[in-house]
C-alpha cells in the first residue's frame, strides 16, 4: 500500500498548516505545523498509512485516542499537552504542544554520562510529571530517554502516552506484542503482565542508572535475554560502576529498581519526596560528581577489564553452557612460574546477582627439579603428590623434566576445569537457584509456559517445604479464585528460577475471595465529603462497576449540582465490588428566564413565578399611570438568566395617590396656599375684584372631595382660590 505523504504548506482539517516533517516513529510521523485558528505553532502526529489500513487498524487508532485522553487528563508543565484529535484521508492524527529542543537520548549520545546535579534535575522533573499522571490514575508504561523531551531551557517534557492505561485497565499487551522498550521494562510487566505506577519508577531508575554510568545495567543483542535478566537478576548497585558516588544516591536508584515492586515507592509522588529528602543531604562535591572515564562498567554492561591471567568468563543464563574447555584456557609455562605469586583473578559476578565471586583454584609453580612449590587446598595437594617424581639421578632428572612439566600442566588444567565447572554449577548453573516446583493439582500443557494459579495452598506448601524453598505469603482479593487458594506467585511460572543468593524468597499470593464493599451511608448527604463527589467516593470504597448516565441526571432546586439524586442499591448495602451500582446525580437548579410581568396583575405575575420556580417579594407604591394591583417594576429585567430558587423583588401599584380636600375658605391667602401645597396640590390665586383683605372666599374644588394629587401624566392637580 502506497504511503500517503504530507507536503509542506498542506492544510489539515481546514486549520493546521504543515511547515515541515520533524520526526519519524514506529507508528507515526510528526510534523511541525501552524494552528491558523489560534495562531500558534503545534506538533502533529500522523499515523502511518500501513497501520491505518492494516489488520490492526482499530487497535492503533485506539492507541492514538488513548494517548490524547491520557495526556488531556493530566495538568502538569512536564507533560506534553495534547490539544486536538482528527482524521485526514483516513489517517488519524494528534495535535500536540510543540517542544523546541531535543530528546534525552540525543543528549545522552552527545554527553555520554551526566553529573549528579543534571541527572537528579531531570529525574526530579520526570517524577513530578509522573506524579500528576499517577494521581490521575494513568500509568505511562513506556518511560525511556526517547520519550523524555528537553526544551530550549532544559525543562523536561514527557511525551508519548500511547501505551498509557488507567490503573484499573493496565496490561502488558493489547495486540499480541510486548509493549515498551526491553532495556527499561520492569520485571512484573515482563513476567505477570502487571502494569503499575511502580513499573514507571523502575524505568526511571534504569534511566538514571544509565545517565550516571553511561550504559543501562543489562545489555544484550537479544531482547529476550535482556528481559530475562530484568526478571531474574537484581540491578547492580550504581556504586559498583561509579566509584566515589555518594552512597545515598546509589541507594535511592536501587530503591527505584528493586525487582519486587512492593520494595519500590508506591508511586511517583512518594519517589519524589524521597528524592527531595536526599537532595537536602548532598554536599557540593556530591552534586558535581561524574563517573571517571577510567571506571569499568559492571560485567553485564561491558567486558571485564584486562587482567594478567584471563578470568573464567560468566555464563549467559539465556543460553546453554558450552563445553567446559571453551570456558577456560590452559596456562603457559611462563604463567605457571608466576602463578604462586599471582593467583588466578576472581570470576566476575553475573550482573544483578548477589553471587559471591568464584575464585579460581590456586596454581602451584613447578620447580626445575619437577617438584611442586607452594601450599594449595587439599585437592591441589593430592594432585601435586601424585605428580611428584621419585628421587631420580641427575641424568634421569634432566631427561624426565619435560615429561614432568607436561604432567603438571595437565594436572593444573584439570584442577582449573574442575574449579570452573564447580563454580559455574554453584554460582550460575543449577546449583545457584531453586526451580519453581509444579503443584500437584495444576494441569500444564506441553511446550507452553505454565502459570501458577487457582491451586490448593496446603498441598503446595508441603511441596515447597519438601524442596527447601523459602517463601513469603500475603493475601489479595480475587474475583476468580476461591478463598484460601493460590491466586499467583512470584516467580509466576513452573520451572522459573529463584536465586539462592541474598534474601530472595518466592512470594505466594493467597485469595481472600471476592471483595465485598458497603455503599457509604453518608453518600446521600451533600454536606459530607462522601456526598460532594459520589462517584469518587464509590471508587475509593472499591466499587468497579459504577453506572452513571449523564443524560438521566435531573435538575433539583434543593440538591447541589454533582450531589446524589438517587442510588441503587440503597446506601449501607454490602455487595460484591463488581456489582452494578447505578447513580443519578443532580444537575442543580434548572436555568430559567425571567418572565415578563410588568403591567400584569399580581395574580398573573405570581403564576408566572410559580412556573419558573422563582422566589418573589412584593412591595406596594402609588402610581399615577398603572392601575392598582398591577406590577409596576421588578428587580430583574425580562429574559435575564436565572435558576430555580432565585429571588426577585416586585413593586405592585396602589393606584394614584388621593387626598381629601380641606376647607380653606375664610383663611388668609398665605395660610390656605400652604395647607394645599403641603398636600401636593398646585395652588393658584384669583382676585377678580381686587385683593382687599387677603381672605379666601371660594375654592375650585369643594371641601371634603377625594381627588388625586396628580393626573395620569404626573401633573399636580390644580386648586384655584378666589380672593375678594
Amino acid at each position: 500500500m502506497t504511503e500517503i505523504t504530507i507536503e509542506p504548506n498542506q492544510l489539515l482539517d481546514g486549520r493546521y498548516r504543515i511547515i515541515e516533517r520533524i520526526a519519524d516513529g514506529g507508528m507515526a510521523t510528526v510534523y511541525k505545523a501552524t494552528d491558523e485558528r489560534l495562531e500558534r505553532v503545534v506538533a502533529i502526529k500522523v499515523m502511518h498509512t500501513q497501520l491505518a489500513h492494516g489488520p490492526q487498524r482499530d487497535q492503533f487508532i485506539e492507541r492514538f485516542h488513548r494517548e490524547a485522553r491520557s495526556a488531556a487528563a493530566i495538568a502538569n508543565p512536564h507533560i506534553v499537552q495534547v490539544y486536538d484529535t482528527g482524521e485526514w484521508n483516513e489517517l488519524s492524527f494528534l495535535v500536540m504542544e510543540y517542544v523546541h529542543g531535543i530528546d534525552l537520548r540525543q543528549e545522552m549520545n552527545t554527553h555520554g554520562t551526566f553529573d549528579v546535579r543534571e541527572t537528579l534535575r531531570i529525574i526530579s522533573q520526570t517524577l513530578n510529571g509522573l506524579a500528576s499522571a499517577h494521581a490521575a490514575g494513568v500509568i505511562h508504561r513506556d518511560i525511556k530517554p526517547e520519550n523524555i523531551l528537553l526544551d530550549d531551557r532544559g525543562r523536561v517534557k514527557i511525551t508519548d502516552f500511547g501505551l498509557a492505561r488507567a490503573v484499573s485497565q493496565a496490561t502488558v499487551s493489547t495486540t499480541g506484542m510486548l509493549l515498551g522498550t526491553a532495556a527499561y521494562l520492569a520485571p512484573e510487566i515482563i513476567e505477570n503482565n502487571d502494569s503499575t505506577p511502580q513499573g514507571d519508577l523502575y524505568s526511571v531508575g534504569i534511566m538514571a542508572w544509565e545517565m550516571l554510568s553511561g550504559s543501562v545495567p543489562f545489555l544484550s543483542d537479544n531482547p529476550v535475554t535482556m528481559v530475562f535478566k530484568h526478571v531474574h537478576d537484581d540491578v547492580p548497585p550504581l556504586s559498583s560502576v561509579c566509584p566515589g558516588i555518594n552512597p545515598a544516591i546509589s541507594q535511592f536508584i536501587a530503591r527505584l529498581t528493586m525487582r519486587n515492586l512492593d520494595d519500590r515507592p508506591a508511586d511517583a509522588s512518594c519517589a519524589l519526596e524521597l528524592l527531595q529528602m536526599l537532595q537536602v543531604k548532598l554536599g557540593t562535591t556530591d552534586w558535581s560528581y561524574m563517573r571517571p572515564a577510567s571506571a569499568a562498567l559492571a560485567p553485564s554492561a561491558s567486558p571485564s577489564p584486562a587482567a594478567p591471567t584471563p578470568p573464567v568468563p560468566p555464563v549467559d543464563l539465556a543460553s546453554s553452557a558450552g563445553p567446559m574447555m571453551d570456558q577456560t584456557r590452559a596456562f603457559s609455562p611462563s604463567q605457571q612460574k608466576t602463578a604462586s605469586k599471582q593467583p588466578m583473578p576472581n570470576v566476575p559476578r553475573l550482573a544483578g546477582t548477589n553471587q559471591t565471586p568464584i575464585h579460581a583454584m590456586p596454581t602451584r609453580a613447578m620447580t626445575p627439579e619437577g617438584t611442586v612449590q607452594g601450599a594449595g587446598d587439599s585437592e591441589t595437594r593430592s594432585l601435586g603428590a601424585a605428580l611428584e617424581p621419585v628421587a631420580p639421578t641427575t641424568t634421569v632428572r634432566s631427561r624426565k623434566r619435560p615429561r614432568t612439566l607436561v604432567a603438571a600442566g595437565i594436572g593444573l588444567l584439570i584442577v582449573a576445569l574442575a574449579a570452573a565447572g564447580l563454580g559455574w554449577w554453584h554460582f550460575l548453573g543449577p546449583g545457584s537457584y531453586w526451580p519453581v516446583p509444579k503443584p500437584d493439582d495444576l494441569a500444564c500443557d506441553a511446550d507452553t509456559s505454565c502459570p501458577i494459579n487457582d491451586v490448593d495452598w496446603p498441598q503446595y506448601r508441603r511441596i515447597l517445604n519438601d524442596a527447601g524453598m523459602p517463601y513469603t505469603v500475603r493475601q489479595e482479593y480475587s474475583d476468580d479464585v476461591r478463598t484460601g487458594k493460590v491466586v499467583s506467585t512470584r516467580p509466576g511460572f513452573v520451572g522459573a528460577k529463584l536465586s539462592k543468593r541474598g534474601e530472595t524468597k518466592m512470594e505466594i499470593i493467597l485469595s481472600k475471595g471476592v471483595r465485598r464493599v458497603a455503599i457509604p451511608t453518608d453518600i446521600v448527604n451533600p454536606e459530607t465529603a462522601s456526598g460532594k463527589d459520589p462517584i469518587k467516593t464509590l471508587r475509593q470504597a472499591g466499587f468497579t462497576n459504577i453506572v452513571h448516565n449523564e443524560s438521566k441526571d435531573e435538575y433539583s432546586q434543593d440538591i447541589p449540582a454533582g450531589a446524589l439524586q438517587s442510588i441503587t442499591p440503597k446506601p449501607g448495602t454490602r455487595i460484591r465490588h463488581d456489582s452494578k451500582v447505578t447513580l443519578v446525580l443532580s444537575k442543580g437548579p434548572m436555568p430559567v428566564s425571567m418572565p415578563d410581568v410588568i403591567g400584569k396583575t399580581q395574580n398573573e405575575a405570581q403564576s408566572a413565578f410559580n412556573d419558573a420556580k422563582l422566589k418573589v417579594t412584593y412591595t406596594e407604591a402609588f402610581n399615577d399611570s398603572v392601575p392598582a394591583g398591577s406590577v409596576v417594576s421588578a428587580s430583574v429585567r425580562k429574559g435575564a438568566q436565572l435558576h430555580w430558587g432565585d429571588s426577585v423583588e416586585v413593586v405592585v401599584s396602589k393606584g394614584p395617590e388621593t387626598v381629601t380636600v380641606p376647607d380653606v375658605r375664610r383663611k388668609s391667602v398665605d395660610e390656605a396656599r400652604k395647607i394645599l401645597s403641603d398636600l401636593g396640590f398646585d395652588v393658584r390665586i384669583s382676585a377678580p375684584l381686587s385683593d382687599i383683605d387677603h381672605t379666601v372666599r371660594f375654592q375650585s374644588i369643594g371641601a371634603g372631595q377625594q381627588v388625586p394629587v396628580r393626573d395620569k401624566n404626573g401633573n399636580k392637580t390644580v386648586i384655584t382660590l378666589t380672593v375678594i
